[in-house]
């Protein structure tokens, strides 16, 4: 074995009794120098009794950060192997979540110095033989506790390792119990393969009693939540429930734009800076609830359009992904794009090469709202710089408008016409001001609304109805609506 310059050997999750022989064999080798990562192992403090050792301890309480501490350790590592062989050890597998053998792997391949690795068992191994868990027949995934995935997406059995520290096992706690249950069965598992071994499956809520260690890890089993979720759950309802069963494209388009509106009237209850300023949880709970209802509608038409091989919500997503890559070249190209106007002239470039479009005007539905529509008619123009600079000759087209309504009111055809440009301008004076049009039309709504149910109560208390107030009287009854705040 003395021709080996650095062996990798990994302790396995508990003693040295769990060791295959090669790898026991050439840490007991006779002037072999050996380099514990870490002495906060069974394995490793055995060995530190049978023979001398140097491990890493000191690097991590010196390190500032996990990639210097593993730098540090790979120039340890480099320098003992120059004066002679050397074994680099490390807990459990060296080839399973071990970014300091990584880290003098490719270190050491530039040298041309010999390198074998005895991978050792991993914890993974003890996982499954507790749990009778078969990575095969049951999807898994393993996760860095210190370190999920954002968004963590619930599509498989988790492994989540790393679960070393109070804080670290409270973390994941708190990111699973935002789509899991409080009852959800996770199962703690801390010191597997030693004698004081722990394997207890507990609800969710109860994780935080359990205290864990450098060798804590859990599983969770649920079947599949959130997104992945959402999506099976609506296919077993397209088989099986005969509602589901019985709808088409065409027939759930009312329920899209139904959901639509009800979406955007919740939010139009958030503050008008939301998401900057004070949080408001119980409109923001109504959103939640209301962006379900419409990301059901998306899912449902991904899940008729598979049915038929056209495509599925995978590649819907896919497809907005790669063309939000495509029109952001200024965060995922080198194109330069210093301020909102640009990015915004560089998306209609992009979108309109996509498309083809032979005109500016062209892939605006006309079965938009009329505002919507005005508003992005104008918007589109803007993109070429067709577009005055700023609000006050808006204020001036107004007037204009406005003048050229009043002469031709007594002619029905003409005053239309006139009413449309007057409305469209208005709209473009929205723009200038930084304001959506349609939220301020809704909102202006909601007040009259408001001051009439008012005026109501009012005449309610006098006895009387609306009906029976003079119109001078219902001008006196709004103001004293209106001076109440609506």
């Amino acid at each position: 074995m003395s021709e080996i310059e650095l062996a990798i050997v990994g302790l396995g999750p508990a003693g040295l009794d769990r060791l295959p022989a090669g790898g026991l064999a050439v840490l007991q080798e006779p002037g072999r120098s050996v380099i514990l990562r870490t002495l906060d192992h069974p394995a490793s403090q055995e060995l530190a009794q049978r023979r001398r050792v140097a491990s890493c301890d000191d690097l991590y309480e010196t390190g500032a950060s996990f990639d210097e501490v593993y730098s540090a350790i790979a120039e340890r590592v480099l320098a003992a192997a120059d004066h002679g062989p050397v074994a680099y050890a490390v807990p459990g597998s060296a080839i399973v979540g071990e970014r300091s053998v990584a880290e003098v792997r490719r270190r050491v391949d530039a040298t041309g110095k010999s390198t074998v690795v005895y991978p050792g068992e991993s914890f993974l191994d003890l996982v499954f033989a507790e749990t009778g868990l078969d990575p095969i027949a049951t999807p898994v995934k393993i996760l860095d506790g210190r370190d999920l995935p954002d968004p963590l997406v619930f599509d498989a059995a988790m492994i989540i390792t790393q679960v070393d520290r109070q804080e670290v096992l409270a973390d994941v706690a708190a990111e699973l119990g935002r789509v899991l249950d409080d009852d959800t069965p996770v199962t703690f598992l801390d010191r597997l393969g030693a004698p004081d071994q722990v394997v207890a499956t507990v609800p969710l809520a109860d994780l935080g009693r359990y205290r864990p260690g450098p060798r804590t890890s859990l599983l969770v089993r649920g079947s599949p939540a959130g997104w992945y979720g959402l999506v099976l759950t609506n296919r077993i309802l397209r088989r099986e429930c005969p509602w589901d069963r019985k709808q088409t494209h065409h027939s759930l388009v009312s329920h899209l734009i139904e959901e639509a509106y009800e979406t955007a009237d919740s939010i139009r209850s958030l503050p008008p800076d939301a998401p900057a300023g004070e949080v408001d949880f119980g409109v923001y709970a109504e959103v939640e609830e209301e962006l379900g209802d419409l990301l059901l509608q998306v899912v449902f038409h991904a899940t008729l359009a598979r049915e038929v091989g056209a495509f599925d919500v995978e590649e819907v997503a896919e497809l907005t992904r790669r063309k939000l890559v495509r029109r952001h070249p200024h965060v995922f190209g080198a194109v330069v794009a210093e301020d909102a106007a640009t990015v915004i002239h560089n998306w209609e470039t992009i979108k309109g090469e996509e498309k083809a479009r032979d005109s500016l005007m062209d892939d605006i539905p006309t079965a938009m709202p009329a505002i919507v529509r005005a508003d992005k008619l104008q918007r589109r123009a803007k993109s070429v710089g067709f577009d005055w600079p700023e609000a006050g000759p808006v204020f001036a087209k107004i007037k204009e408008e406005l003048g050229e309504l009043a002469a031709v009111a007594d002619d029905q055809t003409a005053a239309a016409a006139e009413l449309g440009d007057l409305l469209f301008a208005v709209v473009n004076l929205a723009r200038h001001l930084g304001i959506d049009a349609e939220l301020a039309l809704a909102g202006a709504g909601d007040r009259f609304a408001a001051r009439i149910r008012s005026m109501e109560t009012f005449a309610g208390e006098a006895g009387r109805s609306l009906g029976e107030y003079s119109l001078e009287e219902l001008d006196d009854l709004w103001e004293e609506a209106k001076s109440t705040g609506l």
